[in-house]
């Protein structure tokens, strides 16, 4: 077999083969591996005529491509990247470069890298957002590792990623596993704005009463204006397919019961860890876990009382009063987001750019949104900013939607519609907008009961004191 292929891809699948096209279509010959036999003859009937190879047998793959190596690997994350890296270990040489694009938990990135180094072989670990259609026509890709190893492989990742005004959605995130760490809280922010979404179609439905073909109106009208975003993009679409089996409208043909792969549980995970408040990621995996109690929701549906639910005459104001609670949800969810970046950054000495990160989140990715390019140049005005909440052009943002978050949750509160992540994103904003919280009772209380101590405000040091307790 003589090595004439630029670059290697590991898992045939939907995901790994749109984006060996796509890189293809740029002008890079790609090899194609997969154990499944289907999957190899799928490409090989797909590529026909281009400089693409596909074999199920490993060491041809390898024999196939130029060296030093570049192998992309595009499987589920976990004990199969580790199984993939054993297997392709033996066949690789030194300065090889091993690029993993799955979801992998940052630690197991961490640990894979320092693992291969030793044998003198580099490996990446990068997050990809976009989907099937990014992958195959430009995703947002967020590369870490070392840096020199982005350097042999940035022409490409350049090429095959998303574009913003001509520049591409990719930057060198930073050393080790900053890349998929960055992913992770990408994928955590995407969990809570998935739920302030769904929180804004249960207000329309219930109490605005709008049918499918005025919610899928709504979100096409907001996706023409401050809400501009991907996901407010889809979710119109969501709301006009048709279900091909009972030729009613798809969205109410689908169990409510959301599942999840746990990357928002690992972001909420890490920033307990670190002591981040995100309450917004964290109350949007809890949700999901609920929706996921479905038997038990049904029946406590027959005993738990709430309140009848008052629909509201002028669904114009609630669609107005929505899009500002939304508009307003939202930048608190990337605040929380970035605000976690800005932490770890310092902790795990990542060196994140929280500017170029916003840039790269613009196109391509899930969470993309107009919102973005105002969040990309508060960071360019002021690199170091602790939090977006603290940039004049985003405070006034809030400033201008708050009026209609406050006024949307308390209809929410009045018709019994839950409204958690609206709720806690409003929350977030008046606690930390407030230079004093009544967290001094917790300390009294902890000094109390437990001798844990506390601080004054009129001198330095630590005190404890001997309350008149009764506890034993």
């Amino acid at each position: 077999m003589t090595a004439e292929y630029d670059f290697g891809m590991i898992g045939l699948g939907t995901m790994g083969r749109n984006l060996l096209y796509n890189m293809n279509d740029h002008g890079f010959s790609v090899s194609g591996f997969d154990k499944d036999t289907k999957q190899v003859d799928t490409l090989i009937k797909e590529s026909v005529g281009k400089k693409i190879y596909g074999t199920s047998v490993l060491k041809d793959f390898i024999d196939s491509l130029k060296q030093p190596r570049a192998i992309v690997m595009l499987v589920p994350a976990g004990k199969i990247v580790d199984s993939v890296i054993e297997e392709v270990k033996p066949f690789l040489s030194k300065d090889d470069l091993l690029i993993d694009l799955g979801n992998s938990h940052f630690t197991d990135t961490d640990r894979r890298n320092e693992q291969l180094r030793k044998e003198n072989i580099h490996f990446m670990g990068a997050g990809v957002s976009g989907g099937e259609s990014g992958a195959r026509f430009g995703p947002s890709i967020m590369p870490g590792g070392a840096k020199e190893a982005y350097d042999r492989v940035a022409d490409m990742l350049k090429a095959v990623s998303a574009k913003v005004n001509g520049e591409p959605c990719v930057t060198y995130i930073g050393p080790g596993s900053a890349g998929h760490y960055v992913k992770m809280v990408h994928n955590g922010i995407e969990y809570a704005i998935m739920q302030l979404i769904a929180e804004a179609y249960h207000l329309l439905k219930e109490i605005g009463g709008l049918n499918n073909d005025e919610l899928h109106e709504t979100f096409a009208k907001w996706n023409k204006g401050i809400l501009q975003s991907f996901l407010i993009e889809i979710t119109a679409d969501i709301f006009a397919q048709q279900d091909d089996l009972t030729k009613k409208r798809l969205v109410d043909m689908i169990l409510d019961a959301a599942q999840q792969k746990g990357t928002g549980a690992w972001t909420s995970e890490d920033a307990m860890e670190q002591q981040v408040p995100i309450p917004a990621i964290d109350i949007a995996v809890s949700m999901r876990d609920l929706s996921s109690y479905k038997k038990e929701r049904e029946a406590a549906e027959k005993i738990l009382k709430g309140i009848n639910i008052e629909n509201k005459e002028n669904k114009d104001v609630l669609i107005a009063e929505l899009e500002q609670a939304l508009y307003f949800s939202m930048i608190t969810t990337y605040a929380q987001g970035l605000s976690l970046l800005s932490i770890a950054s310092e902790k795990y000495k990542y060196g994140l750019k929280l500017e170029e990160i916003a840039a790269i989140w613009r196109g391509g990715c899930i969470i993309r949104a107009a919102l973005l390019e105002s969040i990309r140049a508060a960071y360019a005005k002021e690199p170091s900013l602790s939090t977006i909440l603290l940039d004049e052009s985003i405070a006034q943002k809030l400033d201008q939607s708050q009026s209609g978050v406050r006024k949307t949750i308390q209809q929410g509160i009045e018709n019994g519609i839950p409204l958690p992540v609206m709720s806690v994103s409003l929350a977030y904003y008046d606690s930390y907008r407030r230079g004093w919280l009544p967290s001094n009772l917790l300390q009294a209380q902890r000094d109390y009961f437990g001798a844990h101590t506390y601080q004054r405000i009129d001198r330095e040091g630590i005190f404890h004191t001997r309350w008149n307790s009764n506890v034993q």
